[in-house]
């Protein structure tokens, strides 16, 4: 059952490490501070909020606090939150004592699309991308938009950085770095017009680098291996089983394509081994690794996977974008990029910033005012009642059928009985429902033996709609 502390305080991406639950947390909040990832002054989560994250108790949290608000490292005062303090002030020489944490088959043919008269419209949509767009925050929004708009300089309205506003970039950094594990730095930042777009501008610095193939997942986005093919690459689909993407075929290609906190559509995270199998690769190779981080905010009933660019900022490119957890009509996304991309990533961006100044601005005021955090766990508490639904509903109408991926994202992946697929997808067309199967995400060129599956998104029915779209769901099922 969802707890209301869901919603409460920031988001802080955290690896505690050793031998005690206390000391290893003390010591990932310490090392935090010292590098810089958690800046002077910033707030942190409660106890509370911070030990519900954890899956610790609220005691380990207050102690490790306790402790480094001693030692210096941070500052508390009754009534008023936990801040890191002002690292002007130098903590006790033993303040760093301790171990520090280590950084860390049969052929599948595609089933014709209807044509425009055999095909009824949607009453119901369960294709994973899109957000619950009756959920945006429009009043904090509009809040955000005029605080930013009424305080903002007058050149803030001229053609601008073509990496993007200031102010954004700067807000990006520090959440990022929280949040994510991300090593970033606002000078490394662009702002870009959605996800494609970074992967656009990405496509044409990979081709002029003179690379011709880049590696990409099994399963995947098509409109983005289209993309990468319109830039002149070949795209390359590594193999995958069940501890993910693996990254041992990788050669000579210039890069890499992956979604390592949650893949996409099969829902594993990318096995440790594995992303410390990457990061080797592109060290030695000087091979680049495209991070897409699509749904990070978004997890349930495990501890966040860390970014894999906090691994190798040199040579991964971390992308992030709005499009899942405020709405993918701002056209907002960002790259951080290794400092060797920048200038080629400007360049290719065409010197000029392609994204609304005003959008840019407010998402900054959203990030930095903490409504962006409390929008996205007020979010994370809807999709997991949503996801608990529908998990539920499986159980007891389909309960030969395996749900996988449910740990994190907006979608499931429901395991099909052998040869049903096409039929199932048939079924939904004519039941009005919109829905994807695996084998719509299987790279052409894939070697790993395909499977029979619906990938069912959770995300975009409204609240009011949502028990309809899953008696749509059941109904159609083998």
């Amino acid at each position: 059952m969802a707890k209301p502390w869901a919603t409460l305080g920031i988001d802080l991406h955290l690896e505690p490490a050793g031998t005690g639950l206390r000391r290893g947390l003390t010591d990932a909040l310490r090392d935090a501070v010292r590098t810089g990832r958690l800046a002077p002054g910033t707030r942190l989560p409660s106890s509370r909020s911070l030990a519900a994250d954890l899956g610790i108790a609220r005691n380990t949290v207050a102690e490790a606090y306790a402790d480094l608000v001693a030692e210096g490292w941070l500052t508390a005062r009754q009534g008023s939150a936990t801040r890191v303090a002002d690292r002007t002030v130098t903590p006790p020489p033993d303040a760093t004592a301790g171990p520090r944490t280590s950084a860390p088959g049969r052929a599948h043919a595609r089933m014709p699309a209807p044509s425009r008269r055999e095909r009824p419209r949607p009453v119901h949509d369960l294709v994973p991308g899109t957000p619950d767009l009756s959920a945006f925050p429009r009043a904090e929004w509009l809040k955000a938009a005029r605080r930013a708009f009424l305080g903002a300089p007058h050149q803030a309205l001229g053609y601008g950085d073509p990496r993007g506003r200031p102010e954004l970039r700067t807000a990006l950094a520090g959440y990022l770095a929280r949040a994510r594990g991300v090593r970033a730095d606002p000078e490394h930042i662009v702002v870009c017009a959605g996800f494609v777009h970074g992967l656009q501008l990405l496509g044409r610095v990979l081709r002029a680098r003179g690379a011709a193939t880049i590696a990409v997942e099994s399963y995947g986005l098509p409109r983005h291996w289209k993309q990468l093919t319109a830039a002149g690459l070949t795209t390359a689909p590594l193999p995958f089983d069940e501890l993910g993407t693996d990254p041992a075929a990788l050669t000579d290609e210039g890069a890499v394509l992956l979604t390592p906190a949650h893949q996409f559509p099969m829902g594993v995270p990318l096995h440790r081994d594995r992303r410390a199998t990457v990061v080797d690769w592109a060290r030695r190779t000087g091979g680049l690794v495209l991070e897409d981080d699509y749904d990070g905010e978004f997890r349930y009933d495990r501890q966040p996977v860390g970014a894999l660019q906090g691994l190798e900022p040199d040579h991964v490119v971390y992308l992030g974008t709005a499009s899942k957890s405020l709405a993918p009509g701002l056209r907002l996304a960002w790259m951080v990029l290794p400092p060797t991309l920048v200038e080629e990533v400007t360049a290719a961006k065409g010197g000029t910033d392609t994204c609304g100044a005003l959008d840019q601005l407010t998402l900054a005021e959203f990030l930095a005012s903490g409504a962006y955090d409390r929008h996205v766990r007020a979010a994370r508490l809807r999709y997991r009642r949503r996801r608990d639904a529908l998990v539920r509903a499986l159980a007891a109408q389909a309960p030969h059928l395996e749900v996988t991926g449910i740990a994190a994202g907006l979608h499931v992946l429901l395991r099909l009985p052998p040869g049903t697929e096409q039929s199932v997808v048939q079924a939904a067309t004519w039941q009005g429902l919109a829905l994807h199967g695996l084998t719509f995400f299987r790279h052409e060129a894939a070697t790993t033996p395909p499977a029979d599956a619906l990938v069912v998104g959770y995300g975009t029915p409204p609240d009011h709609a949502w028990a309809g779209a899953l008696e749509a769901l059941c109904r159609v099922l083998p």
